[in-house]
């Protein structure tokens, strides 16, 4: 394992960044450790994860800004993981870049899961404390579909896992509109196929349509889940009949009543009732709801507001937790 650290100095207070770095495959996957200022590893650390054509800045700056900087000055220890080939993790998502979605929910998942609760549980043996056996997981937009996929497929993660938390999180898209059209059906259906096959990926970044680059296989992989099939391309894990079985962790869903086609709150709704959550509760950032905007699909988690606005509700949330341990 390799670590680089990165000390923030355009914002005050700010969190202490680490890049750790793990061996995977060929390459190595990388994981932004957020420390707050006083840190406790005896307590269940945060993971997030980020959606398609995204990588794990979305959850947070070197300035200090986002949901995960925001967590970790609130006492939490964060890990923000760049899935292979995006952000900060190498290689970089290229022609020859073979993998796609199956590995990110059979391999990285159950990977980087382990390697966090190591990581506390050797603090926590010098420290000569109790080490935490259970880690949160918070999504964005499709990441919340492969962390709800490695969940429903590996009860062990299901033992581990203490709460899911996701922000336009959808498995299929049914809303039926212009926008959708026009983003889903004409250019991630069709469009984005034919490019990919000519450069061999696609590369979001360069057409300004995401913040990071798409592999094939995971273009090809989600058109088929968002069409409505869940079930594994590689080993045909059929995940919902898992799902119904599954013992989920206590969960969350969030949707923007801006998100018109990406997270539409009916798309994410439809999400909930095919998993089959026991304990989940669901909040539309809106206006009408008594937040200060109607979200949309990337600023719930960027917008500048965000941080005085639901950033607090999710810091309550996940306090929570830790209030019922005490109770116990």
């Amino acid at each position: 394992m390799l670590t680089r650290n990165f000390n923030p100095s355009l914002a005050k207070p700010s969190p202490s960044q680490t890049s750790l770095y793990l061996p995977y495959r060929d390459g190595e996957l990388h994981l932004r450790q957020l420390l707050p200022a006083i840190v406790d590893f005896s307590k269940p650390p945060i993971l997030m994860l980020h959606g398609a054509m995204s990588n794990g800045r979305v959850f947070y700056s070197q300035s200090g800004r986002g949901l995960g900087c925001f967590l970790a000055n609130a006492g939490f220890v964060v890990y923000v993981l760049d899935t292979a080939g995006r952000g900060l993790s190498l290689p970089k998502i290229s022609r020859d870049f073979t993998l796609g979605q199956g590995e990110v929910i059979r391999e990285q998942l159950p990977l980087v899961q382990q390697y966090v609760l190591a990581i506390h549980k050797q603090v926590c043996e010098e420290q000569g404390k109790s080490s935490p056996s259970q880690v949160h997981w918070c999504a964005h937009s499709w990441g919340g579909v492969l962390m709800a996929s490695a969940l429903a497929r590996y009860p062990e993660l299901q033992q581990s896992v203490r709460s899911l938390l996701t922000f336009g999180s959808k498995r299929t898209i049914r809303v039926k509109s212009f926008k959708k059209w026009l983003m889903v059906d004409v250019f991630w259906n069709r469009l984005a196929p034919g490019l990919a096959v000519g450069q061999g990926y696609l590369a979001a970044d360069k057409l300004r349509v995401g913040m990071d680059n798409e592999s094939r296989a995971s273009l090809n992989q989600s058109i088929d889940w968002v069409r409505g099939e869940w079930r594994d391309h590689d080993d045909g894990f059929d995940y919902a009949k898992a799902a119904n079985m599954a013992k989920w962790p206590s969960a969350w869903f969030i949707a923007g009543q801006n998100d018109t086609v990406l997270g539409h709150p009916e798309d994410v709704a439809d999400m909930i009732n095919e998993c089959g959550f026991s304990q989940v509760k669901y909040t539309l950032l809106s206006k009408e709801n008594g937040f200060k905007h109607d979200y949309g699909h990337a600023d719930m988690l960027t917008h500048l507001d965000a941080m005085n606005d639901h950033f607090p509700l999710i810091r309550d949330w996940y306090l929570g937790f830790e209030l019922a341990v005490l109770k116990d």
